[in-house]
């Protein structure tokens, strides 16, 4: 993908130049950011059906701001009662095979089938279909459903979180982004995105995210929308998006790259632009999901049910 092609009007006064980049270790782990931007894309998107749902099912004090909540899977994945949820948060598939097969590769470390990223988007879609259902008549938590949902929709666009089996997906291949150490997981999970923000929207995720948006609403990426929600079956389109990532994963991600090498500009340059478009992308589709579960649903207010807080 040539960066030229995006017209992300920020950008190009930073990268006309080289930079050299000092950045502090951070815990966050795409970071935040990444998936914060994912949810907002996918709400500003809803028709007013789903949007109403959306907001019945989140607790009251967010005031209906999915984005809220989308980092809370990572959160809470450690603890006791939701240690069950750690293997859906990625896939891992046979080294250098660069392909994904659900019935191969969709299972944990015990071999409990169904039991990865795109599994966990079937799962919590399918659960979300019984919200027409009544409160009454429901045997899942919704709310939960619906934040679970919202967040592999971010990590099943994040290429190495479908990657190889024996690095983890580039977890144990320790590299340099600029100065600092890092890994080739992290560099994609945050680091891209982080340098991004800090260098070329002054801090402002607000800018980041309005530049994404311009680029699918009439700009680079606007003919390639219809083809990101292509999706004749809610339940199966998962394997195609995780088929996509690996595919980045192998010619992005790990091409190229050996063990201590140091990640820079160009590395930054060429592929911050696919980082954008997957964010993109995982925003579009998780719209597209939720407008077709909840679209034209009878209003029925109040719905939300509790989760755990992240402490």
């Amino acid at each position: 993908m040539d960066m030229m092609v995006l017209r992300l009007s920020r950008l190009f006064l930073v990268l006309a130049v080289g930079f050299v980049i000092v950045l502090a270790p951070l815990a966050q782990a795409w970071s935040k950011e990444g998936h914060i931007m994912t949810c907002r894309i996918a709400q500003s998107l809803l028709d007013p059906a789903a949007s109403e749902v959306v907001h019945n099912l989140l607790p009251e004090y967010v005031d209906g701001d999915l984005s809220t909540f989308c980092t809370w899977p990572d959160e809470i994945r450690h603890r006791h009662e939701y240690r069950w949820t750690s293997p859906l948060h990625y896939i891992n598939t046979p080294d250098d095979a660069c392909t994904f097969d659900y019935f191969r590769d969709c299972h944990d470390q015990h071999g409990v089938e169904n039991m990865c990223v795109a599994g966990a988007i079937q799962n919590f879609t399918s659960q979300l279909m019984h919200y027409k259902d009544g409160s009454s008549d429901r045997s899942h938590n919704m709310t939960e459903a619906l934040l679970f949902l919202s967040h592999f929709m971010g990590d099943i666009h994040q290429p190495m979180h479908v990657g190889f089996t024996s690095d983890e997906g580039g977890n144990t291949i320790e590299v340099r982004w600029f100065r600092r150490m890092s890994n080739l997981h992290h560099v994609w999970d945050r680091d891209i995105i982080l340098t991004s923000e800090k260098e070329i929207y002054d801090q402002n995720m607000d800018f980041f995210q309005e530049d994404i948006q311009n680029n699918f609403t009439d700009g680079a990426w606007s003919d390639e929308l219809s083809s990101w929600i292509d999706c004749d079956d809610l339940l199966t389109c998962s394997t195609k998006w995780a088929e996509e990532s690996i595919n980045l994963a192998c010619k992005w991600g790990y091409e190229g790259i050996t063990p201590g090498d140091t990640l820079a500009d160009e590395y930054f340059k060429s592929r911050f632009p696919i980082v954008a478009q997957r964010i993109a992308q995982g925003g579009v589709r998780l719209s597209m999901i939720l407008n077709r579960v909840f679209g034209h649903q009878p209003c029925q207010p109040n719905h939300h049910q509790e989760i755990l807080p992240a402490t």
